[in-house]
């Protein structure tokens, strides 16, 4: 008999998460896992919560009030498509089918299109905030068709993370549009990630600083403009200490960073649509490179350069430290505008209308990169919603460029010393384009009509032109 008003396909972490959030919003939930003694772990271990274990899609559908809202917490790709050719003779016209994964949001577009002809409704959302955001709140992306935003919103609100702008959930537009922002969100975090890795770098191998003492420098940042989840985990982190070694626990991690994709697609995308998103794909590069271990010590005993100790062993470490505060508020800036450009760009591309500062506004809470700065980025999209670049908002550009002396100067700091600054160097030649009336690609221009017949555009008058140089 039917019963349950919501549905979650998965009980890996996300799932099983997010399934303990919904319950515990007075909702009863029906579940499904491909292994079945996970559904019965799971209920077993929660006695007299209003969850309803099911072993096939024939009973997990029956027991869904309708029109069906069902969410699939699932690895993307072909588990995906897999899922849904097996619900979908079980399902009505009208139910809700969501991906919760983190899909290509091509993908989304084209099973949206699919399920639209059978009637059903797909919906692609991101889902941000990991194991501890699914359980007590994370922000949601959902883009899909309008007529199911209604039919999922009570949920998506009362599960979403509560901040004083409201629940961090939004309906992101049509098709494909959630997870795009939230690839974007992904590249954003892989670009503040790095940021903060590089800042630290400075302190460690520059200043010498000790772990714990990175970690209060960090509390103190994210006591200011700088207050952001990510600051409050690496002072976590650089204060943890491994109870095998007695040591700072950060300093027993192999420097190899993983990636699951998300960046890498946000890159690619950016390349294809024609927006320059520098610093996060200075990230991306640093953690291919993270991943040479072996080549990198072996190039330590043959490749010279400075140490950095003796190169920072002149300056006064709070100087250093006040001038990468700024440096790191400049750069998140500019990591910020270039994610944000991106889904302008797609948005364009693709028609789906995303509100900018409704994207700003659930990212507040919930999500890897909620930040302090998010509330001047929603201001600055409030204000003006067809503002083309985050730098060109007075608000946020008067502080950008109170900031960039110390900007040059920890950049400088950094080459003179050998440390590998490239996301926070990006960001400022970013900057530095962005703010230059002309750029040397007039001669990059030349050259391209100079070997291969290009053609050119010249200052003085319209049109095409080749010449003979």
């Amino acid at each position: 008999m039917s019963g349950s008003q919501f549905g979650i396909i998965g009980l890996g972490t996300m799932g099983r998460n997010l399934a303990l959030n919904v319950e515990s919003r007075k909702y009863r939930v029906a579940v499904w896992n491909l292994e079945s003694e996970w559904v019965k772990d799971f209920v077993d271990g929660h006695p007299g919560a209003a969850f309803e274990g099911t072993t096939t899609f024939e009973a997990f559908t029956a027991a869904l009030e309708r029109p069906r809202r069902i969410m699939m917490m699932i690895p993307a790709g072909k588990p995906v498509d897999a899922t849904i050719q097996k619900l979908l003779p079980l399902l009505d016209r009208g139910d809700v089918v969501i991906d919760g994964g983190n899909s290509w949001f091509e993908d989304t577009r084209r099973r949206e299109a699919e399920l639209r002809l059978a009637g059903v409704h797909f919906i692609g959302c991101g889902v941000s905030g990991g194991e501890e955001g699914a359980r007590h709140g994370p922000s949601l992306m959902p883009g899909g068709p309008n007529e199911a935003w209604p039919i999922v919103r009570d949920v998506f609100e009362a599960i979403a993370a509560k901040t004083e702008a409201g629940p961090c959930v939004t309906h992101v537009g049509p098709d494909g549009s959630g997870h795009f922002v939230k690839m974007v969100h992904n590249g954003i975090e892989y670009g503040d990630m790095q940021l903060l890795a590089e800042s630290w770098d400075v302190m460690r191998r520059g200043l010498g600083m000790t772990a714990p003492q990175t970690a209060d420098v960090f509390d103190s940042w994210n006591a200011g403009p700088l207050e952001s989840f990510l600051t409050e985990l690496s002072a976590r982190v650089c204060r943890t200490i491994d109870s095998a070694a007695g040591q700072p626990l950060v300093d027993m991690v192999l420097d190899k960073a993983g990636q699951k994709g998300t960046g890498r697609w946000t890159s690619q995308i950016a390349l294809d649509m024609g927006v320059a998103i520098p610093t996060i794909a200075a990230a991306i590069d640093a953690r291919v490179l993270s991943s040479l271990k072996a080549e990198r010590v072996e190039a330590a005993g043959q490749l010279a350069g400075p140490t950095p100790a003796d190169v920072f062993r002149g300056e006064q470490p709070k100087d250093v430290v006040d001038d990468l505060r700024d440096a790191l508020y400049a750069a998140r800036v500019c990591a910020y505008a270039q994610g944000m450009a991106l889904i302008r760009a797609g948005s364009d591309r693709y028609q789906w209308n995303v509100d900018l500062a409704e994207i700003g506004r659930i990212w507040k809470g919930g999500c890897i990169i909620r930040a302090r700065l998010l509330d001047p980025v929603r201001h600055a999209f409030g204000k003006q919603p067809s503002l083309v670049n985050l730098l060109l908002d007075p608000a946020l550009g008067d502080a950008v460029e109170a900031a960039q002396a110390g900007w040059r100067r920890t950049i400088a700091r950094a080459a003179r010393a050998g440390l590998p600054l490239g996301a926070h160097t990006a960001a400022l030649s970013y900057f530095d384009s962005y703010r230059s009336p002309r750029l040397p690609q007039n001669l990059t221009q030349a050259q391209r009509d100079a070997f291969g017949a290009h053609t050119y555009e010249r200052i003085d008058k319209p049109g095409a032109v080749h010449s003979e140089w």
